[in-house]
């Protein structure tokens, strides 16, 4: 822990909700030393929390911030109540809309400068302390939403509590917040659902067609349906802004198709060149410029103790690994593992893993 974090945060974090966000927060604040108690409406999931590391049993002394990680619907809740009874000096949260929580706690609270609204860019499609990572804010955007009434020390104590995290820190209006969330994470999961949805009904043999591009596409669909509901009907109007303009864009499509020769092949070619420009504005590893790696696919045996060879063998040939996919083949003893290189890197790997005895494709 730095001395300037170290000081701000002398008194420590209570953590309000020990689901996988805060779960994994308190596991990131306690590997920075940081004394981290913790709160839950839920004694078993407290408890789970608190045997994984993520901190020790609220009692009750007052924190120096307290990060409020309960659902949307009750995060202003949470806030107010932690406002007014003195759990921490200041308080910020980890909600994925922020327009609705900051109006109502300057609406209700005493104090409103004391609260900052917050929301780290991470997460999994696992929800509860069990599937919490100490890892999970690193060098992700942790987005800070401050106004002409916040206490600036409450500022300070949110972005120590990002930084300690691994977070990248981030300062927008809760206005534009909630319109690129509903842009980069909202709509791409009502997406993914609705595509992932498809799949419930089919047939089995077309099912068991399913390659890495579907299991891509609809990760995020195994997201909690019950909270995605929440997240949805608070970000409702910037989410329908997207889905309206989706739907504009498969009419394209859809006409396209319909109306077939040249014409058709056009403007299909322009929507995909489209999402190809698209993609690319994407923000690469650590939040640096997205950068197109290069891929060397290997053919891994499905036994314990070959992903970890790989690895080790991959870090002996002096390559660093950016990125790495699995694919299973249906009914083989075999995976392919893509392994994503810096351009000009793979002939180098590929060559020096098939000299250790990998099949590389």
């Amino acid at each position: 822990m730095t001395a300037q974090n170290g000081s701000v945060l002398a008194g420590g974090v209570l953590i309000v909700g020990t689901g996988l966000l805060g779960t994994s927060l308190g596991l990131a604040l306690r590997r920075a030393e940081v004394d981290v108690r913790l709160r839950d409406a839920n004694p078993e999931t407290l408890a789970e929390a608190v045997r994984l590391g993520a901190g020790r049993a609220d009692d009750g002394t007052e924190a120096a911030i307290a990060v409020v990680a309960v659902p949307p619907e009750v995060t202003a809740t949470e806030v107010l109540r932690i406002l007014a009874d003195g759990g921490a000096d200041y308080v910020t949260d980890v909600a994925s809309v922020k327009e609705i929580p900051v109006r109502q706690v300057r609406a209700q609270a005493a104090e409103p400068g004391r609260y900052v609204g917050g929301h780290p860019m991470a997460g999994r499609e696992v929800s509860g302390p069990g599937g919490a990572l100490v890892d999970l804010f690193e060098g992700r955007p942790w987005v800070l939403c401050p106004d002409e009434a916040t206490d600036p020390h409450a500022v300070t104590r949110a972005l120590a509590v990002a930084r300690l995290a691994g977070g990248i820190p981030v300062t927008m209006p809760a206005a534009e917040h909630d319109a690129a969330v509903a842009l980069v994470s909202h709509a791409p999961h009502v997406v993914a659902a609705l595509v992932a949805g498809r799949l419930a009904d089919a047939p089995p043999h077309e099912v068991r067609l399913a390659g890495q591009g579907v299991t891509d596409v609809t990760r995020v669909a195994a997201g909690d349906p019950g909270l995605w509901t929440e997240i949805l009907t608070a970000n409702a109007d910037a989410v329908a802004a997207i889905l309206r303009a989706l739907r504009t864009d498969l009419d394209r499509v859809l006409t396209a198709l319909d109306t077939g020769g040249n014409d058709g092949r056009a403007e299909l070619r322009a929507v995909l060149a489209g999402g190809v420009d698209g993609r690319s504005r994407l923000p690469g590893k650590h939040g640096t410029a997205h950068v197109e790696y290069a891929t060397v696919t290997v053919v891994v045996d499905d036994r314990p103790g070959q992903l970890a060879a790989l690895f080790a063998d991959a870090g002996a040939a002096g390559v660093n690994v950016e990125d790495v996919r699995i694919e299973h083949s249906p009914g083989q003893p075999v995976g392919m593992v893509e392994l994503d290189v810096r351009p000009g890197l793979a002939p180098v790997l590929a060559n020096e893993l098939a000299a250790r005895g990998w099949t590389v494709r």
